[in-house]
């Protein structure tokens, strides 16, 4: 399937990341997949006072910025957003793929996660699996977000024998995850 098979021109992005290098790549390659209506942020606040205002329907959030991180303006936008606002599908990016943040940021709210270099292909396939494939939204006690299973998929290849070949261990020990282990474990 090529970026030419859904049409994103009527689609509005939010980027938000404190590097603006980062945010001109994210941004060259929203365009290059259709995207038109994009707006850049250079931190968490600024997007905050604007996000119900642009309405966007996909955020891109990177996780690492200051002075509020990625994993506090997901939990912001899930819990104390105006209704159009909560339901947003978030992806976080992050330059770090351990296992302890992928369940940090699916436990904040996030839909998708993403670890940097990102390329065209990466964003594009979790876009996909946003629009091909929505999860409905949880509320709990401490939670509010997309159900953080995945019914539709197993785990990812190798991940339970690696787990068995580190003797059961985890986040601290363990390798970082691929794209697609990350993307499994998101999902819960």
């Amino acid at each position: 399937m090529t970026a030419t098979t859904f049409n994103f021109s009527q689609i509005r992005v939010m980027i938000i990341d404190d590097n603006r290098h980062m945010r001109a790549l994210l941004f060259s390659i929203m365009r290059a997949l259709g995207f038109r209506e994009i707006k850049e942020y250079g931190d968490a606040e600024a997007a905050l006072r604007e996000i119900e205002h642009f309405g966007p329907d996909i955020v891109l959030t990177d996780w690492n910025m200051e002075p509020m991180d990625g994993i506090e303006l997901v939990k912001r936008i899930r819990n104390e957003g105006a209704e159009e606002v909560r339901y947003v599908p978030i992806v976080m990016l992050t330059g770090h793929s351990e296992a302890d943040r992928v369940r940090a940021a699916r436990d904040a709210g996030a839909n998708e996660f993403l670890a940097k270099p990102v390329s065209a292909n990466s964003i594009y396939s979790r876009i996909l699996r946003i629009v091909e494939h929505p999860r409905p939204f949880i509320k709990s006690d401490d939670y509010f977000g997309p159900d953080r299973r995945r019914h539709d998929e197993g785990p990812p290849d190798g991940m339970a024998e690696r787990r068995e070949a580190n003797g059961g261990a985890t986040a601290d020990d363990a390798p970082e995850l691929t794209e697609n282990e990350a993307a499994e474990l998101l999902a819960g």
